[in-house]
């Protein structure tokens, strides 16, 4: 069992691992043995979660799923198919947990009577301050 939150976990027959060649490192390993794990895991057909949780968990990590809602996780990172397998896991747990997590709803504040009234003495101290500073054309607008 693989544990998303404290209350859901998923099997660990759900989930599909395919191995294939690696880029990463390796030396002369790297074009003969399959180091490269891709782990597929199908929300849309997961008993784990309910159909809330599979619309948000696909809708935030659409990039990752295809049209049927198989989710697809890639790891490249180590030499050995094992390592990555397990960076594999801990990736997708990492990435359900985040979308699983609901962001707090903003609460409106007001701005107080007190703040107004200091901003906007601010502004008028601040446009005396330039008009006393901009130059004054003393001899008029006359022209010779």
């Amino acid at each position: 069992m693989i544990e998303i939150t404290d209350k859901i976990s998923i099997r660990d027959d759900e989930l599909i691992f395919k191995a294939s060649r690696s880029a990463g490192p390796g030396g002369q390993n790297v074009n003969k043995v399959n180091t490269r794990i891709t782990l597929l895991f199908d929300v849309a057909n997961c008993e784990s979660f309910s159909d809330m949780q599979k619309h948000r968990i696909l809708s935030r990590l659409a990039t990752r799923a295809d049209k049927n809602g198989l989710l697809r996780v890639v790891s490249q990172r180590f030499r050995t198919q094992s390592a990555n397998r397990r960076a594999a896991v801990e990736r997708l747990q990492q990435l359900l947990a985040d979308a699983l997590k609901t962001t707090p709803v903003r609460k409106k504040t007001k701005i107080s009577y007190a703040a107004k009234k200091r901003r906007l003495e601010q502004k008028r101290q601040r446009s005396l301050l330039k008009q006393r500073r901009a130059k004054r054309n003393v001899a008029g607008d006359f022209a010779d």
